[in-house]
Parts: structure tokens; C-alpha cells; sequence
């Protein structure tokens, strides 16, 4: 669901990046309707309160911060939003920005297949694993009742129990019978809902199958909870054909190497990331699905795709498993999360992933392209430079003094950097 309020805002922001983080702020909490409580949360850059920050997790001795910027120019199924991303990594949020900016007109359209969920209930030492399967497959009804009772709520709100699969397994232990039930989750990621469903049935699926449980728990490769993007980007816009070419040759490699996929997947996930971390959604389960997806065909490739159209332009699209949520866990107690959540406009599950998966193409994108035309160094170093800058120990605008000149000498080292601040100090 779109955010109808929203219709004549734009996500184009003139000179953004030249803004103080302030004016960036007072920009952003224009656009999303901030509260004052929520601006000044994040104008004290996110800082947790100590009892807040105790609850989350254990033996809590203090806070790390992240920095969080915000991508300008994407328009998603017809709606511009601005992107807020948790990263510490130079140049991700300018690379969504300009893979943004080159297609805005047009922009991303977007799709998912639903909200489900897999929970995982395996059973070992069972006689007749075959029958065992049909003995299972008839209690569907049982099973169903079992689940839905675990959690009223999700019921009441449309999900709960979708269906029942059971699958016999041949592993190095001898044969196993898997039970996985199938749960709509509707606007939660939906760990803990379909976990405690697992944990309830699994005493009637020992009795069933004859055999012992042991492992009762979700499966990150969430593959009925795929979102998907696609976009064009025009071949006129993009520095011309020889720059398509060079992009769908470098997507040719990473479809074909494992070698080159990993590395190509891993910038997918620098945006991706960014935005999950932002919510307060699981970063580690969205990476543990999306790798498990690109290996689905028994080998490790690309989660995008690219091709040139018959009019001549550059077509991408992306599919992965994103199983986010907006109730539950950090995403509903951190503030952080939630001005988030209100900045991105997701008033749902399903919107929040179509959003990501938008995200991750954008990145997809620019890191293609920057390597099909100046090598991805040329734009990270800028960025790389000032962080060099500072370890060497520049402030203020001694950091742009030293950045520029190891930028000029292609030589982003620490003891350049200090060898440049003592000439910059020197005068």
C-alpha cells in the first residue's frame, strides 16, 4: 500500500549533499511529517537510552552508532521516497542516489508473492518415513487448528496457517522426515510467530510419524516471500552503448562465476543491508536467504538480471527473499527504526520489501556501471580518502586538504596522509 499523502513530494532534492547534516535533517522531516520528539531523536544522532539499549540484548555496556544517510531521487512504483540507510561503508548512499537520478523519470515498479513463512519440524528414527509423510499430510486440519491457536492476533488480522508440506530427506544420519508449515505473517517477519507454531506441533508430529523431533525452528530461505524490481535505464543517459555493453558483460561474468557472483551479491547486499539495519529488521537472515536463493539452482550466481531491450536500452531486475516486518523486536521499540519506518512511508510488510529490493537494484546498478567505465575505485576513494584523512588525524578542513591531495596522487595510504598533514600543518 502506497502512501497517497505523499503524492506531490519529490525525492529530487537540489544539493543534498552539500547540505549540513541539520539542514539535511530539517529537509527530511519536512518530507516525512517528522514529530519533534522524532527530529530531535535523530539530530542527537540515534543514541539509545541506557535502559532501552539493556533490553535489547545482554550484558549491555554501552552503544555503537552508524552513521545513517539518506538517498535522494528514487521513485517506486510511481512514489518518490527517500531511502534511509545505516552504513558505515563510503559511497553506498551516493551510489543508490545516482543509479537513482538516471532513471527517476520512469523510476522502479515493483512486485512480491506474499508473506509467507516456512517453519521447519524434523523428525528422526521413523520406520516408514513414506507413510509417515501421508500420516502427516492427513492431519492438515489438525495441524492448522494446532497453529492458528498459537497466536489469535495474526489470525485476526488475516494470516496464520497457509498450508502443511512434509518432505523425506536422505542424509548422512539415515533418513529424516521434515515437516514445514507455511504461515502467513502478514506485516511481521514472523521468527517468533511461526517458531512457537513449530514448538506446538511437534509433539503431535512425533506421535504421527513414530519417530523423534529434534529441530523445530523457521527457515531463513524465505523463497514465498520474494520481492522483486525492475527498471530501465535509458542507453543515452547512462553514457551510451558501449557502457550498457560493458554492464551486461560484467552481469554475463557474475551469472557464470561463483567467483564474481559473491563479490557482485555482496554490493546488492550493501544497500540492501543499509535499509534493513535502518528499520530495525534481521540484516543476518535477509543475507543468509538471499545467498541460499542465488545458490537455488545448485550453483551460486547473480540475483540480478540485465539485458539490452529491443529499443536499444539498458533492462534490470532483481529477486530475492525479504522477509521484513514492521511490528516486533528492535524494528517497534528502537526510535531510530521507527522514524525510519515513517521517512520510508511503509505502512506495510510488503511495501517495505519492494522498497528494499528497489534499493539493492539501484546498487546493483551504479557498481556496474562504475565498473564497466572508471573502476569502482575512482568514486570510493573520494570518500576513502577523508576517512584515511582522519585516522592521520586531520580535522576540520585539513580533512579536505589531505583528501584532495591523495585523491590527486592516486595514493590513499595512512603515511601519505600524514606525510600531507604535516605539509598542510606546516603551512
Amino acid at each position: 500500500m502506497q502512501d497517497t499523502s505523499r503524492a506531490n513530494r519529490t525525492s529530487r532534492i537540489a544539493g543534498f549533499h552539500k547540505k549540513s547534516p541539520r539542514e539535511r535533517l530539517d529537509l527530511v522531516a519536512a518530507f516525512a511529517d517528522l514529530s519533534p520528539s522524532e527530529v530531535a531523536h535523530l539530530a542527537e544522532f540515534g543514541n539509545l537510552a541506557p535502559d532501552l539499549a539493556d533490553r535489547l540484548i545482554e550484558n549491555v555496556v554501552g552503544t555503537m552508532t552508524m552513521p545513517l544517510g539518506i538517498a535522494t531521487n528514487m521513485r517506486i512504483d510511481g512514489e518518490d521516497v527517500l531511502i534511509p540507510m545505516a552504513t558505515e561503508e563510503s559511497s553506498v548512499v551516493a551510489a543508490v542516489c545516482n543509479a537513482a537520478r538516471q532513471v527517476y523519470e520512469d523510476g522502479f515498479t515493483t512486485s512480491v508473492s506474499g508473506n509467507l513463512m516456512i517453519a521447519q519440524v524434523q523428525a528422526v528414527g521413523v520406520s516408514d518415513p513414506y507413510a509417515a509423510r501421508l500420516r502427516i499430510l492427513e492431519q492438515r486440519e489438525a495441524l492448522r487448528a494446532l497453529c492458528d491457536a498459537c497466536d489469535p492476533v495474526l489470525v485476526r488480522l488475516g494470516g496464520g496457517l497457509r498450508d502443511v508440506e512434509v518432505r523425506v530427506l536422505d542424509t548422512l544420519g539415515g533418513p529424516m522426515v521434515v515437516t514445514h508449515l507455511i504461515v502467513d505473517t502478514r506485516d511481521a517477519m514472523g521468527a517468533n510467530a511461526v517458531n512457537t507454531m513449530a514448538e506446538a506441533v511437534a509433539p503431535h508430529i512425533a506421535g504421527w510419524s513414530g519417530g523423534r523431533v529434534y529441530l523445530r525452528i523457521l527457515s531463513n530461505l524465505a523463497d514465498r516471500r520474494l520481492a522483486r524490481a525492475h527498471a530501465v535505464w535509458r542507453t543515452d543517459a547512462i553514457g551510451g552503448p558501449e557502457v550498457r555493453d560493458g554492464i551486461v558483460s560484467a552481469y554475463h561474468l557474475a551469472e557464470a562465476d561463483p567467483y564474481r557472483a559473491a563479490t557482485h551479491n555482496k554490493g546488492i547486499m550493501n544497500g540492501i543491508d543499509a535499509v534493513v539495519l535502518a528499520t530495525g529488521n534481521d540484516t543476518r537472515a535477509i543475507e543468509a536467504g538471499a545467498h541460499a536463493y542465488a545458490a537455488r539452482s545448485g550453483r551460486y550466481t547473480s540475483l540480478t538480471r540485465y539485458e539490452v531491450t529491443a529499443s536499444g536500452d539498458l533492462s534490470a531486475s532483481i529477486e530475492l527473499p525479504l522477509a521484513v516486518g514492521l511490528v516486533g523486536g528492535a524494528t517497534k521499540l528502537h526510535p531510530t527504526a521507527q522514524a525510519c519506518l515513517k521517512i520510508l512511508g511503509a505502512t506495510t510488510a510488503e511495501r517495505l520489501a519492494r522498497i528494499i529490493a528497489a534499493v539493492g537494484l539501484a546498487q546493483n546498478f551504479s557498481a556496474l556501471k562504475a565498473l564497466a567505465t572508471t573502476g569502482i575505485q575512482k568514486g570510493h576513494m573520494a570518500l576513502h580518502a577523508q576517512n584515511i584523512a582522519m585516522m592521520a588525524g586531520a580535522v576540520g578542513e585539513e580533512i579536505e586538504a589531505v583528501a584532495r591531495v591523495l585523491v590527486e596522487r592516486r595514493l590513499v595510504r595512512l603515511d601519505v596522509a600524514q606525510e600531507v598533514l604535516g605539509k598542510v600543518r606546516a603551512g
